[in-house]
């Protein structure tokens, strides 16, 4: 195995699970597990966490069957956009289909009845009430729904739409009358008014979703009927000012070992381009990780690790494979552990020094680096 690899906690995970579900009970619980589980390791989180869940979360059809390899039973909603030629592969791995169109809808419905199986496809209905990403918008909802009662062959299990800011405050000067952020309350409004649809008609109300990580955190009224945590689920707050409400902890930690130490000469310069320099005598490691395992190339002089407890700096341009750190006169020796993410080093740290958002970085860790499952 590499010396470079992720020591991925699932205990911690299913306390942050339990923490979530007791905030929003009664609501049901769907953790977002694209995109690797957030980097995670989805061949060791969703079976762990399989009984304590109420249904799973991804983008792609294919994550969802990936899932389905795994030996989950736990219904999968594909909350991606999916095209008409892949609905053939929902009826196959009994997945939930995210209907974020009237042709998507009406196709589904055509295929199911075409089928020879009896059992009906489950649908959620994806509202677009500011994402502007997918779904039908709210003001042109009713005709879309109108259309549901009439596809017999589906089971219209759910309704949802998303929050484009959710972690955003509405104190915060950011939301004033003049910026283009839409509130996560007029969302919700939106949302609410489609809903009444259902009353008017006389129709039983669907599955209602609606919070992601920031919603559930910021918005308890919007809560209903299941939430969808993502970043929250691992342990990692939404924004930096938002509130910390539940009780979640990181479950990652990314671990390395020293490949090669040597002192280096005053004057010498270190990687490729030249942009650090020893001003003094010191001692350079060398750590096996890069950019092609998500360590940023961004992050040049800038990141820090941990050795033996203390704080080092990175120097020198980052490579694919390798990064160097400046040590000075300790006695850092091939072998010593390296933590880059974890042990006093936070996402929100390594999302600074790239100059993106803590999703980012977890998600951007490569397949390469081994997950390791405790």
């Amino acid at each position: 195995m590499r010396p470079t690899y992720l020591e991925v906690n699932l205990s911690q995970l299913k306390k942050n699970l339990e923490a979530i579900r007791a905030h929003v009970a009664p609501a049901k619980v769907m953790p977002m597990v694209k995109a690797n589980a957030y980097g995670h390791g989805i061949e060791g989180v969703a079976p762990f966490i399989e009984s304590y869940v109420d249904y799973f979360g991804v983008a792609l059809v294919e994550e969802a069957i990936q899932l389905r390899g795994l030996g989950i039973k736990k219904p999968i909603l594909v909350a991606g956009g999916t095209f008409i030629e892949q609905l053939p592969l929902f009826f196959k791995h009994d997945l939930t289909l995210t209907a974020s169109s009237s042709d998507l809808l009406i196709a589904a419905d055509q295929l199911a009845r075409e089928a020879s199986t009896r059992k009906r496809l489950k649908v959620h209905l994806k509202i677009d009430t500011g994402m502007e990403r997918v779904g039908v918008h709210e003001y042109e909802a009713e005709e879309f729904l109108q259309k549901s009662p009439a596809c017999r062959h589906l089971e219209v299990e759910g309704i949802y739409t998303h929050l484009a800011n959710s972690e955003i405050l509405d104190s915060d000067s950011k939301l004033s009358a003049t910026s283009k952020l839409v509130d996560s309350r007029i969302q919700l409004e939106r949302f609410q008014e489609v809903l009444r649809f259902y009353e008017k008609h006389s129709l039983p109300m669907p599955m209602r979703h609606v919070c992601n990580s920031g919603g559930i955190l910021n918005l308890p009224e919007a809560h209903l009927d299941m939430v969808r945590p993502g970043v929250l689920f691992y342990g990692v707050y939404p924004g930096r000012e938002i509130e910390k409400k539940i009780d979640v902890k990181p479950a990652l930690t990314w671990k390395s070992k020293v490949a090669y130490s040597k002192v280096t000469l005053s004057g010498r310069s270190v990687s490729y381009g030249s942009l650090w320099q020893a001003e003094a005598r010191t001692r350079i490691v060398t750590i096996p990780c890069g950019y092609a395992d998500g360590y940023f190339r961004r992050m040049t002089n800038q990141a820090r690790v941990i050795i033996h407890g203390k704080s080092y700096p990175q120097v020198g341009r980052i490579c694919m494979d390798q990064f160097m750190v400046n040590v000075g006169d300790d006695d850092v020796q091939v072998g010593d552990e390296v933590i880059l993410l974890g042990g006093g080093i936070t996402a929100e740290e390594l999302a600074d020094w790239a100059g993106t958002n803590e999703y980012e970085v977890m998600t951007n860790i490569s397949a390469r680096v081994p997950r390791v499952f405790i």
